[in-house]
């Protein structure tokens, strides 16, 4: 897991040849760009552009990945993030789904907390169980833009 600011991307790049794709496309996105799936380079790397109001921390289980990494960008508005190793995670609430490239796991009470405010991402590898869109402090409006970067 990486937490940083979109102005030091390329300390990044070197990660992965795909970064640099994907931290352009951040650079260029506005509060207007359309919500939904965008695409930077077909299913290597693709965007997906989300608006919506954090919730409880207790709402909502952590997410893994197998194929892509999240680079979760926000653009305006501020969230907290949960974290955990993959390790801890023990219930599964749904099994890895191949055409969803996910795996749901219940929550649990030894996370790590992400605050993420606007100019902020958080990088998510398949071995980080996390639970975006909660609260900090209070409910805030959030335009967020997560890259699924091919592992």
């Amino acid at each position: 897991m990486i937490l940083d600011t979109l102005t030091q991307w390329r300390r990044y790049a070197a990660l992965s040849q795909r970064f640099q794709k994907a931290f352009a496309f951040l650079h260029q996105i506005d509060g207007n760009a359309k919500v939904g799936r965008q695409e930077i380079d077909g299913d290597d790397i693709y965007a997906l552009v989300q608006k919506f109001t954090t919730e409880r921390s207790t709402d909502g289980p952590f997410e893994v990945h197998r194929r892509y990494i999240d680079v979760q960008y926000v653009h305006a508005g501020r969230e907290t993030i949960l974290w955990t190793p993959l390790s801890s995670l023990t219930k599964v609430n749904m099994a890895y789904d191949e055409k969803q490239d996910a795996a749901l796991f219940a929550l649990i009470s030894t996370t790590t907390p992400l605050h993420l405010s606007a100019g902020q991402f958080a990088i998510f590898f398949p071995d980080d169980g996390h639970a975006p869109g909660r609260i900090w402090e209070q409910p805030s409006e959030v335009f967020k833009v997560v890259v699924k970067v091919r592992v």
